[in-house]
């Protein structure tokens, strides 16, 4: 069975749409956000709880799997779902990113990459073909190609031979599979918009079922990424899925379906929830702050996750005052029912065709946090959880 996307409503004022996913292990309905399950579990939360606040796929690390447990392990144990005992699709990153952003490199060329473990310093080496070998024995529902993404900042010399490694990579990606997957592209082109166009047109015309626009929220501004969004968007086939990596905040996630993208994937959200930042309609919140010591209301009036119907704001900033694992667990579920709420109530409006409205409303009465923040923590985080 392949992964195919149905398209069932489009917003002609903005481009957002509304659809279904489908995969071999299950429908995902459009837009989505999938949680960041880099080894294979997403930090504090077990797969029933997943499923409960309405979490419908995962994205797994192949690079973080390949250096531990390793590959013979999870295939001797059945893959990767029967691993993680997660029976919804799983999507895996190739490794890339982490490749170029974690690991100590050692030389890059036009067979792969040679770099040290950043767990044990061990030298390991990464092909286009080892790539989707190793994704393959995961057995992933749906696979990245091997790119090369380039750092925040990189010139444009750098940046365009990364691009043009990237398709060449794309290409024997392609000549690479056994026929176990669905293999996706990955647009790069930092942030040159004629690169983006270049890039995104080169992997159009290899006929991929899938696209993925990699190398941003890596500390441009949000100017420069939507910009950056809508380039790689453009020459893309129209039926075809589109996946932004590493967005997650509410307002961008907002700002992402606008454009036309149909999945996204962060680690922010539980990132930011184990250290007491939560999501609320109006902005973030930090519990830890003195003024919710003795609030007695929930976070969040109206959100129907287990922390809010629950415990008082006053008992989580509690828990996160005196250490408690209990802390991570209920913020974590509280970001991931916010961010899942907010996956499915824009997925109504454009299917009801009041996108636009909703889109102005919510960015309206959101406060997003400080550019100046934001840029800073960016430059600084990785994608991996």
């Amino acid at each position: 069975m392949v992964v195919s996307l149905r398209l069932e409503a489009t917003c002609h004022h903005t481009g957002a749409r509304a659809g279904e996913l489908v995969t071999p292990h299950g429908t995902i309905p459009t837009p989505a956000f999938a949680p960041v399950a880099s080894i294979g579990v997403v930090k504090t939360l077990s797969p029933k709880e997943l499923k409960g606040v309405g979490v419908g796929v995962l994205l797994a690390n192949a690079y973080h799997l390949m250096l531990r447990p390793g590959l013979e392990v999870i295939s001797a144990l059945g893959g990767l779902h029967r691993f993680m005992a997660w029976d919804g699709p799983v999507v895996t990153d190739s490794g890339g990113y982490q490749v170029f952003s974690l690991a100590r490199l050692v030389r890059v060329g036009e067979e792969g990459v040679l770099f040290r473990s950043h767990i044990d310093g061990s030298q390991q080496s990464l092909s286009p073909e080892a790539a989707v070998a190793l994704q393959e024995g995961l057995g992933a529902d749906i696979m990245m190609v091997l790119d090369q993404p380039t750092p925040y900042g990189a010139g444009r010399d750098a940046v365009a031979t990364a691009a043009q490694r990237t398709g060449r990579w794309a290409e024997r990606c392609l000549g690479a599979r056994q026929g176990r997957g669905e293999l996706w592209a990955i647009v790069q082109g930092g942030t040159f918009t004629d690169l983006r166009r270049e890039s995104a047109s080169h992997m159009a015309s290899l006929g991929f079922p899938g696209y993925a626009i990699g190398g941003l929220s890596l500390g441009e501004s949000r100017e420069v990424m939507w910009g950056m969004v809508e380039a790689s968007v453009a020459p893309l086939p129209p039926a075809s899925p589109r996946y932004l990596m590493g967005v997650g905040s509410p307002e961008e996630l907002v700002e992402a379906v606008a454009r036309g993208v149909d999945l996204l994937d962060s680690a922010l959200p539980t990132r930011i929830a184990r250290n007491g930042s939560l999501f609320t309609r109006r902005g973030r919140i930090n519990i830890t702050n003195s003024r919710f010591q003795g609030r007695e209301s929930p976070v969040e009036d109206g959100c129907p996750c287990y922390l809010c119907r629950t415990y008082s704001a006053a008992y989580l900033s509690h828990l996160f005052r005196t250490g408690e694992t209990l802390g991570l667990r209920l913020a974590t579920l509280h970001n991931l029912t916010f961010l899942q709420r907010l996956m499915a109530e824009m997925r109504m409006v454009i299917q009801d065709g009041g996108f636009s409205r909703f889109r102005e409303g919510f960015l309206a009465g959101y406060r997003p946090t400080d550019e100046a923040v934001r840029l800073a923590r960016r430059r600084r985080a990785g994608k991996g959880e």
